[in-house]
């Protein structure tokens, strides 16, 4: 290691991932597709492989069977560099047979078998954010300061921290107080910035800024070992406050693009920011690259189309259709005189071939993707959806909720076709 610590990473799966549903209907979040050809869980993997971090631990517990393939399709370590990424299910023990109450109890019922991997530091990650770090520089952070635990921590102008985590630090970085998404403005106010620091600050801005916890979190082994010889359950509501005024807990400032997709809408408008000329996430930046699973897919193939602002992965085909500000994914097939407008199509998981297409033609079914002459506006296609010709999607003006019985989703105001969920010819919403 780069810091010469051996650092284990574990990257937290989630619980049921309610509100990704119905996103995560099948899979766990880590699982859910992003940016065409990606999953979620590998921004985290990548992270941790372009900081010199090969030893991953994933724990989920819902879902998991699209995640264990993923992972054993794309992450591979060669046999002398002692790497791998292991996924660890929540299991029924002698002592225990109920499901992992919170991101603490995961990780304390798997410390057990973090023990056969010798580390001095875990890092803890969270498995549905969108993010590039080099975590080799909160390691070296850590280890200058002589820290026990260091919290990555991103700068939020004050009126805009609803529902994080914010943490009062003296200018060595040094946590003093540690507030779980506080309500109250005068708390608040007494957690914003010093000026020293906010003069250090690269976004300059009349408006005071607090640091937000990111719930990335490095502990020396021995602190999280003896953080959790308890009952509690989380760490940002629980184990970090605990630990004020008895441990070394310092912030680590990242000023980068940071988005966490735990909401239908978050994902759904990371995705489309990604079709801007100038994405606020650079998938292309050969020296910190994004890595996922090699499909060996043909390129894909556009036949008299109009496109403005779309990211299309490979292997799709797309006829005589119209494409604006969306994201396609793997195996797409849009048909002639489709218009697709901030939409998000995942694609599809195989090809089907002519014959099975011939026979689900027979039975009134829709071959998997979009068919013609369809209009879709602000939805969520995901995959293996059959979509037949001439079918309309418009959230606008519809409450959230299911529709066809459970066929269409809204939520969050965006429109989500389920995976493997068929349309028939002339369905309109």
């Amino acid at each position: 290691m780069r810091n010469k610590k051996r650092v284990l990473a574990v990257i937290m799966g989630g619980g049921r991932g309610t509100r990704l549903s119905p996103l995560t209907l099948e899979r766990c979040k880590p699982a859910v597709p992003l940016a065409g050809k990606y999953r979620l869980v590998d921004i985290p993997i990548s992270n941790c492989i372009n900081s010199d971090i090969n030893r991953i631990f994933i724990l989920t517990q819902f879902n998991t069977a699209s995640l264990h393939r993923h992972i054993q399709s794309a992450f591979h370590f060669d046999a002398f560099g002692g790497g791998f990424v292991d996924i660890l299910s929540a299991e029924q023990t002698e002592t225990r047979a109920d499901w992992y109450q919170g991101t603490a109890d995961a990780v304390r019922r798997n410390l057990v078998h973090f023990r056969s991997s010798p580390h001095d530091l875990v890092l803890i990650l969270s498995g549905d954010q969108l993010y590039r770090m080099d975590f080799g520089a909160i390691i070296a952070e850590h280890i200058a300061n002589q820290a026990d635990v260091t919290i990555a921590a991103i700068p939020f102008p004050a009126s805009k921290v609803e529902g994080l985590g914010l943490m009062r630090v003296g200018d060595d970085l040094g946590i003093q107080q540690f507030v779980e998404k506080p309500k109250d403005p005068a708390v608040i106010e007494s957690l914003t910035l010093s000026r020293s620091l906010e003069a250090k600050l690269k976004s300059q801005s009349p408006e005071k800024h607090c640091l937000a916890s990111m719930g990335i979190y490095l502990f020396n082994r021995s602190v999280l070992a003896e953080a959790l010889d308890n009952g509690m359950t989380d760490f940002g509501k629980e184990v970090i406050p605990s630990l004020l005024g008895k441990k070394r807990l310092f912030a680590s400032i990242f000023e980068g693009y940071w988005e966490d997709i735990g909401t239908v809408r978050a994902f759904f408008e990371a995705n489309l920011a990604l079709a801007q000329a100038n994405p606020p996430f650079d998938f292309y930046d050969a020296t910190y690259p994004i890595y996922s699973e090699e499909r060996h897919l043909p390129s894909t193939k556009l036949d008299r189309c109009a496109v403005e602002h779309a990211v299309i992965a490979d292997g799709c085909i797309l006829t005589a259709s119209s494409l604006k500000h969306s994201v396609i994914g793997v195996r797409s097939f849009i048909g002639e005189g489709t218009t697709l407008q901030d939409s998000v199509v995942m694609g599809s998981d195989y090809y089907e071939n002519a014959e099975q297409i011939a026979e689900n033609k027979a039975r009134g079914r829709p071959a998997i993707g979009i068919g013609r002459n369809c209009r879709i506006m602000h939805a969520i296609i995901d995959k293996n959806a059959r979509i037949g010709d001439g079918v309309v999607l418009d959230p606008a003006g519809k409450a959230d909720g299911k529709y066809l019985d459970g066929a269409v989703i809204i939520r969050d105001g965006v429109l989500v076709v389920p995976k493997g969920a068929t349309l028939p010819t002339g369905t309109t919403i």
